[in-house]
């Protein structure tokens, strides 16, 4: 049986960055990476020669360590703009600031709404947390339609301790300024967006896939922290001294022998959304948004961004391309491929964005992690589980490593840490 000084499970960003620091540090890894290639959610694919991510990807990070490494790759710098799509009406993001284009009437009713929100100081959920920041009418307008469609839970499920600044307080000066004009100033916790020349959002990782040691197509089906053993799908075998796993929490658990029934549990109630891509290529060039959000129920999609924005490599000449990320709860898929390609479709006519005749062809995928829940009392079952680990010396990083709502520059960091 091989031995391995440290075993890295899996082979995406945390992973990567896990094996980088290792060969800092002097010290041999080996990445065991299931799928037939690393990258994990920040791969890509080509269809028709048209590239497109594992759902959107874009980098704004600031820390030294990630730049050191993203920046040795070619980029477009992007400005973080983006569009809110609602019943027929285009509006900049966040809605809440840019009610320009609404009906005078509604303006109205929003802001007054607005101001007759309730003053909650701790909010006990997401849901209370919205209403007390955007009133009645502005949160089950939007946010509140949106957290359906995104998180595939009642917003009152949700806790409030992810929020950070991903979502924008109400200001009603902002809001004021935003129903009399077009022209507001964005307001997004970023001004810039980078994205590789490139290869896909994977170029930016793409030197340390190429320094690292990887064992491709290295599913593990058992951990066992006390042998210090680990088995993978077809029957193989290694030992380790250490060992770093970025694989979801749940479903590293499951394959652990001799797991208290307390941590079994507790790893059985974290809940995480899966993601359906529809992927389009258009055989016109378009007038398209780098990405943009879509509030509409009989719309399936919660967000679409274009992979030819955000790079011309990323289609062929005097061609464009969407792609449209539907979110669910669980990895059970709920509509088939050809549903959601239908559903896809009179989307891109409810918008406006193209002809059925401009459309090449329409490209399925789906993805059984896309992010974590965070149900209220989520993080005291994540925290035994972690306690459980810590316990079997094994060192989780990353997205689901964390059981986090990590951007891919925070996953880096993680597993570069964890080493």
């Amino acid at each position: 049986m091989r031995h391995v000084p440290i075993a890295i499970l899996g082979g995406g960003i945390a992973g990567m960055g896990a094996a980088l620091r290792a060969r800092e540090l002097g010290l041999d890894a080996v990445v065991f990476e299931a799928a037939p290639q690393a990258g994990g959610l920040l791969d890509n694919f080509v269809v028709e020669g048209f590239r497109f991510d594992n759902a959107v990807h874009l980098s704004f990070a600031t820390e030294p360590e990630v730049r050191s490494i993203f920046d040795r790759t070619p980029y477009y710098t992007h400005p973080a703009d983006s569009q809110c799509f609602d019943q027929g009406v285009w509006l900049k993001h966040p809605v809440q600031n840019n009610l320009f284009p609404l009906p005078a009437a509604r303006k109205v009713e929003l802001i007054k709404s607005f101001l007759a929100r309730p003053d909650i100081d701790e909010p006990a959920n997401y849901e209370q947390w919205l209403l007390s920041q955007y009133g009645e009418d502005i949160a089950r307008s939007y946010p509140i339609a949106y957290t359906y469609k995104y998180w595939g839970t009642a917003p009152d499920h949700l806790s409030v301790n992810w929020i950070g600044n991903r979502m924008r307080r109400a200001e009603l000066d902002e809001i004021l300024f935003g129903a009399f004009t077009a022209e507001t100033p964005n307001t997004y916790y970023t001004k810039e967006m980078r994205y590789p020349k490139e290869g896909g959002y994977k170029a930016f990782i793409a030197p340390l896939i190429q320094d690292a040691d990887i064992q491709l197509n290295a599913r593990a089906v058992r951990v066992d922290p006390v042998a210090r053993r680990i088995e993978f799908a077809g029957g193989d075998a290694v030992s380790y001294d250490r060992l770093v796993s970025s694989l979801p929490l749940p479903e590293l658990i499951r394959i652990m022998p001799g797991v208290p029934d307390t941590v079994a549990t507790a790893a059985a109630t974290l809940e995480a959304t899966s993601i359906d891509l529809i992927s389009v290529g258009f055989k016109v060039p378009l007038d398209l948004d780098l990405w943009f959000y879509i509030y509409d129920a009989d719309i399936h999609a919660s967000r679409a961004y274009s992979p030819s924005v955000k790079s011309p490599a990323n289609a062929p000449a005097g061609c464009s391309s969407l792609q449209f990320e539907i979110y669910q709860r669980g990895r059970e898929a709920r509509h088939s491929p050809e549903a959601l390609k239908d559903n896809v479709r009179m989307a891109i006519r409810k918008m406006g964005i193209a002809r059925e005749e401009d459309i090449q062809f329409l490209h399925h995928k789906r993805l059984p992690w896309g992010n974590v829940i965070f149900d209220i009392g989520m993080e005291e079952n994540r925290q035994i589980v972690r306690d459980h680990l810590d316990v079997c010396k094994v060192a989780s990083c990353g997205r689901f490593g964390e059981w986090d709502y990590l951007w891919s520059n925070q996953s880096f960091l993680s597993g570069y840490r964890a080493i």
